[in-house]
């Protein structure tokens, strides 16, 4: 039988907002292409690169109404609020526990951030208009947990934890009422974690909700999951970089799947039965210092840098040096 442990939430409010901390500075730089890889620059009047505030050190993003985007900090805990158009933005949430942050999405129209929380084994949930704190759900042990990334459906968001093979599950009702989380076991090829590395990370759903997608970062594969059962099987894709696995969006039968540390964003053109995939585009650009995720905005796509080239942030390596500037690369879809 498969175990689905419902988990209370923990109701609080109160979350520190802060003023407006900085504006944009566009960068701009040309970009290469060949047969298999796309030019990119952002049109104008949008800049290819938006910054973001000194030592942020962002991990996940989120497309929020118009141009608006989330990320998140994944030391900090700090939820940043920008215009991709204006380059503009503050820091919407800082936690007066600090913490960290990892994937979020943003549900617009009941104007909630769901915000996968690492290595503490939670979820928070914020106003995305106020930053105040709407619900915490403690899904694993803190420390033995590390809940890394998020998806969004129409009635749920589905959480994915890369030291144990589990998916953690948010009902949302209507008016975006939260219901008790709810723990999806794993079962099959995608529940075989590894003892090294990071397991289970970036997760996509199909549209209509019935079929999750998550990759595995240590064993370099891809797995679509049901979310009512928690049964899995592979997506068998050629060519993807090992230990690059990250963040994930798809849109209809294209996947876009972000190899972080090699600099690279594929698109995976999957088959009808999600049973394999074929990598039919690869986009790169000088912009990129290991990008972690992807959001989607019009045909643009959003992607933060991490810079884990100048440190692996805490508690698995010392972090980015005191004044790192980091940023959003914008690229085109097309």
């Amino acid at each position: 039988m498969i175990r689905r442990l419902f988990l209370a939430p923990m109701v609080a409010a109160g979350i520190a907002v802060s003023a407006p901390v900085m504006s944009a500075a566009a960068m701009t730089a040309p970009a290469t292409a060949t047969a298999a890889t796309h030019a990119l620059r952002g049109a104008a009047p949008f800049p290819d690169s938006v910054p973001l505030p000194v030592d942020f050190q962002p991990e996940g993003i989120a497309s929020g109404a118009g141009w608006t985007f989330y990320s998140a900090s994944l030391t900090t805990g700090d939820i940043y609020q920008g215009d991709l158009r204006t380059g503009k933005g503050f820091v919407l949430v800082a936690p007066p526990g600090g913490g960290g942050a990892v994937g979020l999405k943003a549900d617009v129209p009941d104007h909630l951030l769901f915000v996968a929380g690492g290595l503490t084994g939670t979820a928070h949930v914020y106003d995305s208009r106020t930053g105040a704190l709407v619900a915490e759900y403690q899904f694993g042990p803190s420390g033995k947990s590390l809940i890394n990334d998020v998806v969004l459906t129409a009635h749920a968001a589905y959480f994915t934890d890369s030291y144990i093979p589990d998916i953690y599950e948010i009902p949302i009702g209507p008016c975006g009422k939260l219901g008790q989380a709810i723990t999806i076991p794993l079962s099959g090829p995608a529940a075989a974690f590894s003892p090294a590395g990071l397991n289970l990370n970036g997760i996509a759903a199909t549209a209509d909700g019935s079929t999750l997608i998550v990759d595995n970062t240590a064993l370099n594969k891809l797995f679509t999951v049901d979310p009512l059962t928690g049964a899995s099987a592979p997506v068998n894709v050629a060519g993807l970089i090992p230990g690059s696995l990250d963040g994930m969006l798809l849109q209809g039968g294209r996947l876009w799947v972000v190899e972080n540390v090699a600099n690279t964003l594929i698109q995976v053109t999957l088959s009808p039965d999600l049973s394999s995939g074929t990598i039919t585009s690869t986009i790169t650009s000088p912009l990129f210092e290991d990008p972690t995720t992807v959001a989607q905005f019009g045909d643009r796509l959003a992607l933060p840098n991490a810079r884990y080239d100048l440190g692996i942030p805490p508690p698995f390596g010392p972090g980015a040096p005191p004044g790192t500037t980091f940023s959003v690369v914008v690229v085109s879809a097309h």
